[in-house]
C-alpha cells in the first residue's frame, strides 16, 4: 500500500496528471487548475461529482480555509480534497493563491496523504514542473466565448449561469459568480467528461492535521513498512 502511495505522489508532482479538461488544465506539481470566476470567501466551498468515460464516479471538494498577507496583498488558502483508492483514502492539497493582473499565482502548496504527516512542496520543484499562473476570470480569457445565460439545476440547487465555450479545447462551462471559490456549476469536456456541483459549503475548515514537513518521499517510505 505504501509503495502505491509513493507512486501516486511521484506521479502527481513529478509527471502531472491530466484531469477533466472542461475544468482543469494539468495537475502539474500541485492541485488542479480550475476555470471559472475567482470568488474567495473564507469558510465557503463547493463539492463536485466527477464522471470520466470508463471510470467510476468520483467526488472532489474545494474550500477556502484561510487567508494571509503575502507581499502586501491578500492570499487565500484553497484546500482540495479527493478520495484516491490507490493512495488508501483522502488526499488533501492546500494551496496559497494570490491574484495579480487577473492571474492566480500559487505561493505555497501543502499536501497530505492518508495516514501520513502533511508535507510542503518546494516552490523550486513546482517551477521546474512547469507550474504556471492560471486565469482568475474565465470571462477575460481570449479563447473563451459567451454562449448565453441559462438556468442550470444540479443536486445543489438551481443557478442562474453564464454559459461559456472554449474555442481551443471545445469544453463548455456554466458559471454562477455566487458559488465560491471558482463559480463553477457544471462543465463538460469535448470527450464528455463532466463535473457537476452537488453541495455548497458555508463553514469549511482545513482537513490538514499536524505541522507541515519538507517534502521527502523517502521519509514517507521509512515511516511504515510496505503492505
Amino acid at each position: 500500500m505504501l509503495s502505491r502511495r509513493i507512486a501516486v505522489v511521484s506521479t502527481l508532482f513529478l509527471l502531472g496528471v491530466t484531469l477533466f479538461p472542461a475544468a482543469f488544465a494539468q495537475f502539474q506539481m500541485g492541485p488542479p487548475r480550475m476555470s471559472g470566476v475567482w470568488n474567495p470567501v473564507v469558510g465557503s466551498g463547493a463539492v463536485y461529482s466527477m464522471q470520466r468515460k470508463g471510470k467510476p464516479e468520483g467526488e472532489m471538494q474545494f474550500a477556502v480555509v484561510g487567508k494571509e498577507t503575502v507581499d502586501g496583498g491578500t492570499g487565500y488558502w484553497v484546500e482540495v480534497t479527493m478520495n484516491d483508492q490507490e493512495a488508501g483514502g483522502e488526499v488533501i492539497y492546500k494551496s496559497l493563491f494570490v491574484v495579480a493582473a487577473d492571474q492566480m499565482e500559487v505561493k505555497k502548496v501543502i499536501f497530505q496523504m492518508p495516514g501520513e504527516p502533511p508535507m510542503e512542496m518546494p516552490m523550486g520543484m513546482m517551477q521546474m514542473g512547469g507550474r504556471q499562473a492560471q486565469s482568475a476570470d474565465i470571462r477575460k480569457d481570449k479563447d473563451v466565448v459567451l454562449v448565453g445565460t441559462e438556468s442550470v439545476t444540479t443536486p445543489a440547487g438551481t443557478f442562474n449561469c453564464q454559459h461559456y465555450r472554449s474555442t481551443s479545447t471545445g469544453s463548455v462551462t456554466w458559471v454562477a459568480t455566487g458559488v465560491a471559490p471558482y463559480g463553477l456549476v457544471k462543465s463538460v469536456s469535448k470527450d464528455g467528461e463532466t463535473m457537476v456541483l452537488t453541495r455548497v459549503l458555508s463553514s469549511a475548515k482545513t482537513k490538514i492535521t499536524g505541522a507541515p514537513q519538507p517534502f521527502d518521499p523517502m521519509q514517507m517510505m521509512r515511516q511504515r513498512p510496505d503492505n
